[in-house]
């Protein structure tokens, strides 16, 4: 069986002790030399090239991604030369422009913040106007971890996201939503194969800084009972509707009246699902090979109570992540780390830790410390 990965980070890296073990031949297409997962990068090219893409993806069984930007013209060429991609150009245009994606869980019925496509400062002005003041304002593409997103009270602030064109000709439009009221924020991981099969791991609670995510916690606490069967439900509608394959996680919204709201997608693994690398029977990354390879789907339990995942952002302000092993492994031997081998950068995820176990503040004190220690 043979995986191609279009993409060598750190989410590429963390395929291949699962490729591994499953006996899975994992080969990637590496944007550059040198990247997180140069072990399996047996290709570097230029994935917006269709013949680039088309000539990797003739030598593996399925191809599937490391992130979303794989452009959609590439992708239907693939998909009209009889390659497997999971997931296919169909689901992933959700995930590549977030207006797509507010317009069709919109017809799903699923519950979203209230939202207008916007393609003047006037527009934005009177939805602004109308939602007490202030709003989100989000470039329908290319945007991550806090980057294209922006709480404005004015159209004049986000002035020059108006000026420029987007790939599907709309000219300048943006996407608005109310600036939601929410206690908190939470994602939902799902997995889903092509013969349909689903499953999803519990619920987890997110906690971002300047829009990176730094924290997660799992299960997200006081979510037992209704709030996760809804979160769950949720998730696997959004997977099934847009025909995702592949995991899925939902970045949503607990907000302060009880509802929950759809924030986010990302149709690969996520962030939010690190932690299943050691706190759950299956890994996000176990299972993403087995959905998009349409193998039977792995368990989604928990080994302990609590899981907690904390990001190592920028890393040591001098040296490395291994320079700081000594003292941090000896400090948390009960910890996990896991090394993207990336250069330390301000605000680059070079890592993460997780630690599991029976009491909740003990797993988030040793996270936190064994971060610290790494990266202070």
């Amino acid at each position: 069986m043979r995986v191609g990965v279009i993409g060598a980070g750190q989410l590429a890296r963390m395929m291949i002790p699962a490729a591994i073990e499953l006996g899975v031949e994992l080969r990637v297409l590496a944007e550059g030399e040198g990247m997180a997962a140069s072990l399996a990068a047996d290709h570097v090219g230029d994935y917006t090239d269709p013949d680039t893409v088309l000539a990797f993806a003739r030598e593996v069984d399925v191809v599937t991604f490391d992130h979303e930007h794989v452009p959609q013209h590439v992708l239907r060429t693939l998909v009209d030369a009889g390659v497997a991609v999971h997931p296919g150009p169909d689901a992933l245009r959700f995930a590549q422009d977030k207006l797509l994606m507010r317009e069709r869980l919109a017809e799903l019925g699923l519950p979203v913040p209230e939202w207008a496509r916007v393609a003047t400062p006037d527009e934005l002005d009177a939805f602004i106007a109308e939602h007490g003041g202030a709003a989100v304002v989000k470039t329908p593409r290319g945007g991550y971890d806090g980057k294209g997103v922006r709480v404005v009270r004015g159209a004049a602030e986000v002035a020059e996201w108006f000026a420029t064109v987007g790939e599907d000709g709309r000219d300048g439009a943006l996407l608005v939503e109310e600036l939601v009221d929410f206690r908190r924020e939470l994602a939902q991981l799902v997995a889903r194969r092509p013969s349909g099969e689903v499953v999803a791991w519990p619920l987890v609670e997110t906690v971002q800084v300047g829009g990176v995510c730094s924290e997660v916690i799992a299960p997200a606490p006081r979510s037992a009972g209704r709030l996760a069967d809804v979160a769950a439900d949720v998730a696997i509608a959004v997977a099934e509707g847009v025909g995702v394959t592949g995991v899925l996680a939902v970045e949503m919204f607990e907000t302060v009246d009880d509802r929950v709201l759809v924030n986010e997608l990302a149709m690969r693994p996520h962030n939010s699902g690190h932690w299943t690398m050691d706190g759950a029977t299956t890994s996000q990354f176990e299972q993403h090979l087995r959905a998009v390879l349409d193998l039977p789907l792995g368990g989604t339990g928990c080994h302990d109570e609590w899981a907690v995942m904390v990001n190592l952002l920028g890393g040591p302000a001098e040296g490395t992540l291994t320079d700081r092993y000594a003292d941090a492994l000896a400090g948390h031997p009960t910890v996990k780390v896991h090394n993207y081998g990336k250069a330390p950068r301000p605000g680059r995820k070079v890592g993460h830790v997780t630690a599991i176990g029976p009491d909740l503040d003990e797993a988030v004190y040793e996270a936190r410390a064994a971060a610290a220690a790494l990266q202070d």
